[in-house]
């Protein structure tokens, strides 16, 4: 996964079937030579659908999937024949995929279900036969439809990790090591920054058989939100997950600045994403004693709920399962 596996911005060149021609043509029997119009319509163009799959983490199987070009419609034949519809497209990808145009920017379709098919690029409509124009006045039409143009462009596919809770810190906060060691999950772990240069995800097990999957992005800096460090591909994975827990290490200089600056990062890029759920981690806490663990509380918001851990040392993990499962099943 660390070794470019994960893929998680795709641009590609899409288009969809054109519509089939409408056939002008006029039947001829042995003993009616003028039997009238027989044109069939023409067939539909082939649609580019997204179907969601579960199984799949990496939009990684696109990257060499540069042009996605959708069968057009088969033409009208006589008889009333109608032209075969275009053979569709069907492009599995992962949960929390969204298709955006280049040009516009706008979001066309989104994928958050698997086994969810949506309808990305509709096909054009195939053209009408001759026989559909003709009236009490006009018996012999010798026009037909063309079929319809697809839809065409550029455009980018964009993977946003679905998660419960979303780890948000500064590199080295102990993301990786908390997320190793609540679940099956082996991220890289090293002392240096950058360690984690992916998204990471683990199912963490809590009471009852339950479980909620969290993740571990890469670390957050400052000015991230203006595309330093890892920037925006960073960012934007926080926006699908339900609970947000900071992670600030015992050791930090100032705890409340620290909170402060990835604070702010998250309202630079998207204000929406500080109406979240937010609960406070202050990790590798074994070093601390109680009176510096008070001291540190009183730097930090009232109505932000935190936690003392200690990874390693599995001290205060039961307790942090506890709030993050309150926050994520909590109306």
């Amino acid at each position: 996964m660390e070794k470019g596996n994960f893929v998680d911005y795709i641009r590609i060149f899409a288009r969809s079937g054109k519509g089939g021609a409408g056939s002008s043509h006029f039947a001829r029997t042995k003993f009616n030579p003028q039997a009238g119009p027989d044109g069939g319509d023409g067939g539909r163009g082939g649609h580019i659908i997204l179907r969601g799959n579960a199984q799949m983490w990496t939009l990684l199987h696109l990257r060499y999937y540069k042009n996605v070009l959708a069968e057009n419609g088969g033409r009208g034949d006589k008889n009333n024949c109608t032209g075969a519809d275009g053979e569709d497209i069907v492009i599995e990808v992962p949960l929390g995929t969204i298709a955006r145009d280049e040009e516009t920017g706008e979001v066309e379709a989104e994928v958050l279900e698997d086994g969810q098919e949506v309808l990305w690029l509709r096909g054009g409509r195939g053209g009408l036969g001759n026989q559909n124009f003709a009236t009490a006045t006009n018996q012999a039409p010798e026009y037909a439809q063309p079929g319809e143009d697809g839809v065409e462009g550029w455009k980018y596919l964009e993977l946003k990790i679905l998660a419960d809770v979303g780890l948000v810190g500064f590199p080295n906060a102990g993301k990786s090591t908390l997320l190793s060691v609540l679940s099956a999950a082996k991220p890289k772990i090293a002392n240096y920054a950058f360690t984690t240069l992916t998204p990471q995800l683990g199912i963490v097990a809590y009471r009852d058989n339950k479980s909620f999957c969290m993740a571990d992005l890469p670390g957050i800096i400052e000015g991230a939100a203006e595309g330093k460090g890892l920037g925006h591909r960073f960012l934007r994975h926080i926006e699908r997950n339900s609970v947000l827990l900071f992670m600030i290490p015992a050791d930090s200089d100032d705890h409340e600045r620290e909170l402060e600056v990835l604070i702010n990062e998250l309202e630079e890029y998207n204000p929406e994403l500080l109406n979240k759920k937010m609960l406070i981690a202050i990790t590798k806490s074994d070093m601390l004693d109680d009176e510096l663990k008070e001291e540190i509380a009183a730097t930090l918001p009232d109505d932000i709920p935190h936690v003392f851990i200690a990874s390693y040392a599995n001290q205060g993990l039961v307790e942090l399962k506890d709030m993050l499962w309150r926050a994520i099943t909590e109306d």
